[in-house]
C-alpha cells in the first residue's frame, strides 16, 4: 500500500484496519474526522509526519494470520457484520457498565466530583446510541441491502419512505460525531481512562469497561463513516432512478 502526506487517514484505515493502532497512539480521530489527509492531521497536532508514515508502513505491512478483510464485504454483508458485532456490543456492555458507573459516581465522586459529569455523558450516550442503532437496524440497514438486490436484479433505485441514502447518512454521521465528542470528553476527564491512585477494583474495572466501550465504537463509527456509508452512497448514484 502506498502511504503518502496527502493519503486520507480514513481510506488508509479502510484498507487496512491495523492503521487504527498507529492513528490512537497520536490520538488522531480517524472515525468521525477519517475524511482529512495525513498532512493535515499532522500539521494540527505538529506530529512529524515523515515519522507518522514510517510508522504506518511498518504496521500495515505486518503479516497477521486470520485478518478479517471488511472493505471487501458486500454492503448487505457489511450491515449484517456491524449489526451482529457492534450493535450486539453496544446492546450487552451498557447494562453491564451501568451499575459499575453509579457505584463509583456514589463511593467516589466526593473525590473526583468529574465522575458526575462522566457519568451524565455515558448516560446520555447510551441513550443516543440505542436510537441510534434502531434507525440504521429499521431504515437505513434494510435500505441498503435493498439496494444491494436492486444491483443484482432490474438496476432500478428501489422506491421507500427513506429518501435518498445520501440525506438519511449525513444525519447518521452527525451523531456519530456526537458520540465522538462525548466520549471525548471521558477520556479526558479520567485521564484516558487512568484509575487515581486511591482506585478501588470497582472504579479500575469500570474505567476498562469504558475504554473497551469506546475502541469498540471507534472501529464501529469507522466501519459505518469510511466503508459502508459511501460506497452505498457510490451504490445508490449508480442505480436507475424510477
Amino acid at each position: 500500500m502506498d502511504i503518502n502526506n496527502q493519503s486520507i487517514i480514513g481510506k488508509l484505515v479502510a484498507e487496512n484496519y491495523k492503521a487504527a493502532s498507529v492513528f490512537k497512539k497520536y490520538n488522531i480521530d480517524f472515525c468521525c474526522n477519517g475524511n482529512r489527509t495525513i498532512a493535515d492531521a499532522c500539521r494540527q497536532k505538529q506530529i512529524d509526519e515523515n515519522r507518522l508514515i514510517g510508522e504506518l508502513s511498518e504496521v500495515i505491512n505486518e503479516k497477521a494470520a486470520g485478518d478479517i478483510n471488511v472493505n471487501a464485504f458486500p454492503l448487505d454483508l457489511l450491515t449484517d457484520y456491524i449489526e451482529k458485532t457492534h450493535h450486539r456490543y453496544v446492546e450487552k456492555k451498557i447494562p453491564e457498565i451501568t451499575p459499575f458507573l453509579q457505584k463509583v459516581v456514589r463511593v467516589h465522586s466526593d473525590n473526583h466530583p468529574e465522575l458526575t459529569e462522566v457519568e451524565q455523558l455515558f448516560f446520555d450516550s447510551a441513550a443516543d446510541l440505542s436510537a441510534h442503532m434502531k434507525k440504521e437496524e429499521l431504515m437505513l440497514f434494510p435500505y441498503i441491502r435493498l439496494l444491494v438486490r436492486a444491483q443484482l436484479s432490474d438496476g432500478k433505485r428501489p422506491q421507500t419512505g427513506l429518501g435518498s441514502a445520501a440525506a438519511y447518512i449525513t444525519q447518521m454521521e452527525q451523531e456519530h460525531t456526537a458520540e465522538g465528542e462525548r466520549f471525548r470528553r471521558i477520556s479526558e476527564l479520567t485521564g484516558n481512562y487512568t484509575p487515581p491512585e486511591d482506585a478501588c477494583n470497582t472504579y479500575r474495572v469500570t474505567l476498562s469497561l469504558l475504554k473497551e466501550f469506546e475502541e469498540d465504537l471507534h472501529r464501529h463509527i469507522h466501519l459505518e463513516n469510511n466503508i459502508l456509508f459511501p460506497k452505498s452512497i457510490q451504490l445508490e448514484e449508480k442505480l436507475e432512478r424510477v
